[in-house]
């Protein structure tokens, strides 16, 4: 072999190992506001969904969902860490026919710990150790709509509600999903646990899942199909 082959020869594995790498990169935040159509308990709701800058590298992602019998409003605010996300708290309340649940989280990773406070039972309330890599479940949501992107297998470690869940969800076909009045073509994952069962549909371009679909013993419990995106 010549030197000038070799030279051009390694040449071209550099400009390889960097165009992969580059193509590795997670493509960076942006904020959004997604409104939904929400089905919950048998009636229909608005439901918004947001994506906002906390500081430093920190985003609050939040669901709110109001149907006028109950009201649920959930979030998490998770740190960027070079492409990595990871949850810090979390807020979950929902009132249902003036009952009112509130729960809190803390996600400490410099202890490498997670607790949750308020209306928690104490088996409930941790400490969860954690690993690098853990999502809330929430922060999954935003998770599969990039990872199905960047064409990575949907497989999270969740570390929610005091508790570790393996969670894996499977293609399961494509469906036409319609956001601001466009047909649009959505792949579909579905995840099964038992008695429930968790849909999801992910739109090319979309940082949130355009559908989710919750299930249990085969009747809907909960849908949020996207109307809008801005």
């Amino acid at each position: 072999m010549t030197k000038s082959f070799r030279t051009l020869l390694l040449g071209a594995m550099l400009l390889a190992s960097m165009a992969g790498a580059l193509a590795a990169k997670p493509a960076p935040i942006k904020p959004f506001n997604a409104e939904y159509l929400a089905t919950y308990m048998g009636t229909q709701a608005n439901a918004v969904m947001t994506l906002a800058p906390a500081g430093a590298n920190r985003w609050k992602y939040s669901l709110n969902i109001d149907n006028g019998l109950a009201r649920l409003s959930q979030s998490t605010t998770f740190e960027d860490r070079n492409g990595e996300w990871r949850p810090l708290s979390g807020n979950d309340t929902s009132l249902v026919l003036f009952k009112k649940v509130k729960k809190d989280a803390t996600y400490d990773w410099s202890k490498g710990e997670a607790r949750w406070s308020g209306d928690v039972k104490p088996d409930r309330a941790g400490p969860v150790a954690l690993q690098p890599g853990d999502l809330d479940a929430m922060l999954i949501n935003l998770t599969i709509a990039r990872d199905v992107a960047a064409g990575k297998p949907l497989n999270y470690r969740m570390v929610d509600d005091g508790r570790v869940k393996q969670m894996s969800y499977q293609p399961s076909g494509k469906e036409a999903i319609t956001v601001d009045g466009k047909s649009q073509q959505a792949s579909k994952f579905t995840r099964t646990d038992g008695e429930k069962q968790t849909l999801v549909w992910v739109v090319d371009g979309l940082p949130v899942p355009a559908r989710i679909l919750q299930r249990k013993n085969g009747k809907d419990e909960m849908d949020l199909r996207i109307k809008s995106l801005r």
